[in-house]
């Protein structure tokens, strides 16, 4: 996981998507355009959240699953990301 240059700013977290799948459990190849929106990805950048009383509940390197349609994609040094809300993540894997 390289460093970031963005800071996200109030609660908004920036994820980096994990690659969408390449086969079906069968062994099957997916082509691009069939290929579904990964929905689940690595946090890159924190930011300081929105009230001292509401910390962040999620933290950089954290690997997170978060809904099908959140978050705004933007680029960052050349690199595809996803920004949203700490609210739009649904939970923290393992």
């Amino acid at each position: 996981m390289a460093k970031v240059k963005f800071q996200p700013q109030g609660d908004r977290v920036l994820i980096e998507a994990a690659p969408a799948e390449e086969k079906t459990a069968g062994g099957i190849i997916i082509p691009d355009t069939a290929k579904e929106k990964p929905q689940k990805g690595i946090i890159v950048a924190v930011g300081p959240g929105k009230k001292k009383d509401e910390p962040m509940t999620v933290k950089l390197g954290d690997t997170v699953f978060y809904g099908k349609y959140a978050g705004t994609e933007i680029m960052v040094d050349g690199k595809e990301y996803l920004i949203m809300r700490q609210d739009d993540v649904f939970g923290v894997i393992g």
